[in-house]
């Protein structure tokens, strides 16, 4: 059995934003994409302080980041009384909803067929892949040739589309998907959830808010990272990518702090 010392959570928060490139914003799309995405789902401005807070974010940055994202459309505010309650917009949940099976998913997707897309010199067949690049599906191989899972897209207009089932995965490729800068940055996450998992109480965090904010800052990391890069099977990553690892310890660390009721969360913030 271990032991867990008294500052096991700020250690545990430390760990998981030590890179320190967290924009509040973002993790503000992960606090309302993990703990209210559905329609019904509100969050007062004191639990999102509160939250924020046990972060180490500051509240004027807090304030910063929902007007922020009130501005692009993400979330709607209300005023009831003296405080304001949050929502996502049908457009925030359908973001999230989208990323969704990516960040929660138990096992990396593995695709059955796979396709190239291969532009001519000309600037309209460059500008239709440069298009579809920006959707995020697709590992650029060189300046006029990408390729992605799934059959080949409809409706192409000046771009060639191969598709099969049958792909070899040379070295050179795999260093492309899973280029060192991103490697490194998995690798250093691991290390971080791995910390924070050995460092949880045995018995289980009893603190919903801080069940909570662990949660979120997990999930957020996780986030950050794999919405980087299109899903990819094992075959075309290298050999010592961390990403199935990562995606198995999330999985148990998530299981240990199981998503608190909006309802207590409220509550222990006395709204």
């Amino acid at each position: 059995m271990k032991d867990t010392a008294p500052e096991w959570f700020e250690t545990c928060v430390s760990q998981l934003t030590t890179t320190g490139t967290q924009r509040v914003w973002s993790v503000l799309v992960t606090i309302f994409g993990d703990l209210a995405q559905s329609g019904s789902d509100q969050v007062s401005g004191a639990l999102i302080t509160a939250l924020t807070n046990l972060a180490g974010i500051k509240a004027e940055a807090t304030r910063v980041a929902l007007h922020r994202l009130r501005k692009e459309g993400w979330i709607e505010s209300t005023r009831v009384g003296r405080n304001s309650v949050h929502r996502l917009t049908e457009f925030g949940r359908s973001q999230s909803a989208a990323a969704a099976p990516r960040i929660y998913s138990r096992e990396t997707n593995t695709p059955e067929i796979w396709h190239m897309l291969i532009a001519s010199n000309s600037e309209c067949s460059r500008k239709e892949l440069a298009d579809l690049m920006l959707t995020g599906d697709y590992i650029s191989v060189n300046p006029t040739t990408a390729m992605s899972a799934g059959p080949v897209p409809e409706n192409l207009e000046e771009l060639l589309g191969v598709e099969s089932s049958a792909i070899s995965v040379p070295g050179w490729l795999c260093d492309l998907c899973g280029p060192e800068p991103l490697k490194s940055a998995y690798d250093q996450f691991l290390h971080s959830i791995q910390i924070t998992e050995q460092l949880l109480p045995v018995d289980g965090v009893g603190d919903p808010l801080k069940i909570a904010v662990l949660r979120v800052l997990i999930v957020h990391g996780w986030r950050r990272l794999v919405l980087r890069h299109p899903s990819l099977p094992p075959a075309f990553l290298p050999a010592d990518w961390k990403g199935t690892e990562c995606r198995a310890a999330v999985s148990r660390l998530l299981g240990q702090l199981p998503k608190p009721d909006l309802a207590k969360l409220e509550s222990a913030v006395g709204c």
